[in-house]
């Protein structure tokens, strides 16, 4: 049987109008153009609850009960890795017959959505020390701080292919936990190696590295394209440089060439690229080179350069104003680590 249309507010308030001044169930449907039922309907609703308005309606009851939620929360809480299909098989289990999508719709009831892990360095104890001292240490400083920071760094851009991920069971602000992550190792397999620089102000140069890095050719680098970034960023005094700990970056011919040089060097610990918002940059950067398609070297370079100049200072600020944030994920989630 098809449904039939919704009664408007008006019309519903109409029938209750003409009720009131005397008239039958049959005349209100006769001047109005409705079933008698359909009137009658309208009437008893009004006289048991004092409104014409929809009320609240039960829907179909839950596939799940209560306790099944409870069941299938918990295991993906313990296992963020649990399938559909798994906690299908324990539902079935327990004398509960349920499908995939209803799992799917129950989840995020308990504030779990279904998420790619992220892929975060292997941390040892060590590391996770320093990066809750660094976190607490510059957890309060001021914006304009930041705002004068050049971050630089090193990635791999992969001709063809995307890395592989697998989904887990999260809750909001939970990604960098370490039951939702996959640890790695710095610098996977790629094609071409840039290096790059950026403010809070907008990108700064990006080059690419033809041959194997090492001290040598990276304070060449810096001493070619990181003063010219500073001045075309418009870096205020007293500005400071950013890089991670990788060893050509704290080689003593690096170290005497940045003292020479006079520039400020943020404090940076190991395996801390969490804390970097350049890695968001490049990841801006590689979705919009996939999205190009580059079919050989040349064009992957070409592109490469292009998308950086591209990408808009609005999308550099916005990263360098996480860092309060970034530094609040780090203190919840390293201190679960030292915790258990």
């Amino acid at each position: 049987m098809a449904k039939t249309k919704e009664l408007s507010k008006d019309t519903r308030n109409r029938i209750v109008d003409l009720h009131q001044a005397g008239k039958t169930e049959s005349a209100i449907g006769k001047q109005l153009g409705l079933k008698k039922s359909t009137v009658g309907a309208i009437i008893r609703k009004w006289k048991t609850y004092k409104t014409t308005d929809n009320l609240p309606r039960s829907g179909a009851p839950r596939k799940i009960s209560p306790r099944g939620v409870k069941m299938i929360t918990r295991t993906v809480s313990k296992n963020p890795r649990t399938t559909r299909g798994d906690l299908v098989n324990d539902l079935q289990r327990a004398g509960t017959k349920v499908t995939k999508p209803t799992i799917s719709n129950t989840l995020p009831r308990q504030g779990l959505k279904s998420c790619s892990d992220r892929r975060v360095p292997l941390l040892k104890p060590v590391h996770v020390q320093a990066h809750l001292k660094f976190a607490r240490e510059h957890l309060d400083d001021p914006e304009e701080d930041w705002e004068n920071v050049i971050w630089s760094d090193e990635t791999k851009i992969e001709l063809f292919g995307k890395n592989s991920t697998r989904r887990v069971w999260r809750t909001k602000n939970a990604e960098l936990h370490p039951k939702n992550t996959i640890p790695t190792v710095k610098h996977g397999g790629g094609n071409i190696m840039l290096w790059g620089c950026f403010s809070a102000k907008g990108p700064g140069r990006l080059i690419r590295v033809k041959e194997r890095m090492n001290g040598a050719m990276y304070t060449e680098i810096l001493s070619e394209n990181l003063l010219p970034s500073a001045r075309a960023l418009k870096m205020k005094r007293g500005w400071v440089f950013q890089h991670d700990n990788d060893p050509k970056h704290t080689a003593q011919a690096t170290k005497e060439w940045l003292r020479k040089k006079h520039f400020k060097v943020l404090e940076w610990h190991s395996q801390s690229p969490d804390l970097n918002p350049i890695e968001n940059l490049w990841r801006e950067l590689k979705v919009r080179v996939a999205q190009r398609q580059p079919q050989n070297i040349t064009a992957l370079e070409e592109i490469c350069m292009e998308e950086w100049a591209k990408i808009p200072a609005t999308v550099c600020e916005n990263l360098v104003k996480t860092y309060r944030k970034r530094f609040t994920c780090v203190i919840a989630n390293k201190e679960y680590i030292t915790k258990y």
